[in-house]
């Protein structure tokens, strides 16, 4: 049996975007209702609640917004990122400073709610292809500053993760080709530019072009926007000599059929940009 640990999320990377997102909301002034209505030496008991079923994730999140907000916050989590939750069930507890609570609520919230919207998302995209050998993968299309997190969402929803970024991956696309000549010469040149241990990938469009792929031992091939049928005739083609993988709209309708085909891999960008946030509240018990 292979070994399959959880994601994980750099710290720093967390404490970070945290630390942004407060500056944000607190502006010049502060959290100025807060402070107008709440007694600085109140303290209150706060319950993180879902109020629907999903898949959560972000749970670093929660712990690092209320704690730069003050050290001193208690912050009880009961569940772990991946964790499949239903509705009214408790996420965290945080004990202390009334006002600090509050300053903190929305950007916790906010991360919290948005990353297991699209570990949710992802989870239903997994369940749908489950009984094949596809994997649901995400793309580069993802809010600017966020793409580490959403694509740690993602493993959280049980997807698999496509390349981070231009610079860890060679992905040839259309418009790659059509300036350098041709499949075959793009694929040469980008092989004699980077190291042996960066992948090569390249989009095409018909089986011919796959077929020039193959030529040239391309290690990934992208089937751009290719029905069903066309990824059947690509599986036998390609007879196990390059991972491929099917992309161009891909959604939950047509991912099972796609996965269906006999592909290793199928990327779509629905689960980071069309995934609805997840339902999370905040209630206070006054102590």
């Amino acid at each position: 049996m292979k070994t399959s640990y959880p994601p994980v999320l750099p710290r720093p990377l967390v404490e970070h975007a945290v630390r942004n997102a407060l500056l944000e909301d607190l502006g010049r002034a502060g959290d100025i209702t807060s402070h107008a209505t709440i007694a600085p030496e109140a303290q209150a008991l706060a319950v993180l609640t879902s109020r629907e079923d999903g898949v959560i994730c972000g749970v670093d999140f929660i712990r690092a917004a209320f704690q730069q907000i003050d050290a001193a916050l208690e912050v009880e989590i009961a569940v772990a990122d991946g964790a499949h939750i239903t509705a009214g069930q408790e996420i965290a507890r945080i004990g202390g400073n009334a006002r600090a609570i509050l300053s903190a609520e929305r950007v916790a919230l906010n991360f919290l709610m948005v990353l297991s919207g699209i570990a949710s998302y992802t989870a239903r995209f997994a369940e749908k292809i489950a009984h094949t050998n596809a994997k649901i993968c995400d793309t580069r299309k993802t809010m600017p500053g966020m793409r580490a997190f959403a694509k740690y969402a993602v493993r959280c929803g049980g997807g698999a993760n496509h390349r981070f970024g231009l610079d860890d991956a060679v992905l040839i696309k259309d418009n790659h080709i059509a300036v350098a000549g041709g499949v075959k010469q793009a694929i040469e040149a980008a092989r004699n530019f980077v190291g042996h241990l960066v992948k090569i990938e390249v989009e095409v469009d018909t089986l011919e072009q796959m077929k020039d792929a193959l030529d040239v031992q391309a290690d990934v091939i992208l089937l751009d926007n290719m029905p069903p049928e066309t990824l059947v005739k690509a599986v036998e083609i390609n007879a196990g000599r390059a991972k491929l993988e099917a992309s161009g709209n891909i959604n939950f309708d047509t991912v099972e059929a796609v996965s269906e085909s006999g592909i290793d891999y199928i990327s779509t960008s629905k689960i980071t940009m069309s995934a609805p946030t997840l339902d999370v509240g905040l209630d206070i018990v006054v102590r």
